[in-house]
């Protein structure tokens, strides 16, 4: 029997009155909203389902949302008997979602933790400094030299750039100083790239930018009971699994400055047979993704109950 991979997914995903419709017909996902406003000390539920956008698009309210989104959407799969996947994973910030549901950090937690990362992040670097953008068109070793070309471009002021997500083939985002991010989106253009488009984000995720952001992390990580996982979950940092805590939380502090693999965590999935994968969580980007990675394999989404019931149907049939 071929296995099942729940992937999560990560800033991006958000939207005021995500998960509409599945919180019409299943009470666990007000449930869990209602778990979130009592960890975090506000009305998560208001947040998601009235906004306004730009205070739910502020990072430190964005991350714990989409936490309490994926961790919710995986309570409804529970709650239908879904099938327990083989594999879990999530795109940056929905590595804690999947986290949580292989049992190795606390949902209140994982909120708290997020938050946190949220604020770290945003704190790191000053408004206008940093900068994301996605490269389309070009192969990952064409990204990275456009990258040091453009570092070195840029040497005497020590700005820096760097791939930050390697989301699919020919799809990859980089990040950093915002003058060095833009030299590069140069040099990518002449280079071939079919497409560069600046991210509206607040933040360069996934750079040596967030390493300030990554110590915070790793102190507060000292303080957070984390356990075994139940689950096998990929990690972004080298789309391996971990299954000691000290290694999780090496693994969460290194991916905040480091690059996620995302388009390497579906290929190990896949070489160990997982042909289907159900995206757990508002949205549907990772499924686009995955289609890109790899067309043999199934991609389902779980944002409603119709979708939600296409993707029973597809696991009772691989058994």
């Amino acid at each position: 029997m071929s296995r099942l991979g729940m992937i999560f997914p990560g800033q991006g995903a958000q939207s005021v009155g995500m998960l509409a419709a599945l919180a019409e017909r299943y009470p666990v996902v007000a449930e869990t909203y209602a778990e979130a406003s009592d960890a975090l000390g506000y009305d998560m539920a208001a947040l998601i389902k009235e906004g306004p956008a730009d205070r739910l698009d502020q990072t430190e309210f964005t991350q714990p949302a989409l936490v309490a989104a994926g961790v919710a959407v995986w309570r409804v799969w529970q709650s239908r008997n879904g099938r327990t996947p083989e594999f879990l994973a999530g795109h940056s910030l929905g590595e804690y979602t999947a986290l949580v549901a292989a049992e190795a950090l606390d949902f209140g937690d994982a909120l708290r933790l997020t938050q946190m990362r949220g604020k770290a992040m945003q704190n790191a670097v000053a408004p206008g400094e940093g900068a994301m953008a996605a490269v389309i068109g070009l192969e990952d070793d064409a990204v990275r030299e456009v990258c040091k070309a453009a570092e070195q471009s840029h040497a005497g002021d020590a700005l820096v750039v760097s791939a930050a997500n390697f989301n699919a083939p020919l799809q990859v985002v980089i990040a950093g100083h915002a003058e060095a991010v833009a030299t590069a989106s140069r040099l990518a253009k002449e280079k071939g790239a079919k497409l560069v488009k600046p991210l509206a984000v607040s933040v360069p995720s996934h750079c040596a930018l967030m390493q300030p952001a990554a110590e915070r992390l790793q102190s507060h990580l000292l303080e957070i009971p984390l356990r075994q996982p139940k689950l096998t979950v990929l990690h972004n940092v080298d789309a391996q699994p971990r299954e000691d805590v000290d290694g999780i939380r090496k693994a969460l502090v290194r991916q905040l400055a480091q690059s996620v693999l995302w388009a390497d965590t579906i290929r190990t999935m896949r070489a160990a047979n997982c042909a289907l994968f159900l995206e757990c969580g508002p949205g549907k980007v990772l499924t686009g993704l995955n289609k890109r990675i790899d067309k043999s394999a199934t991609s389902l989404a779980l944002s409603d109950a119709e979708s939600l019931r296409q993707a029973l149907s597809a696991t009772e049939e691989q058994q």
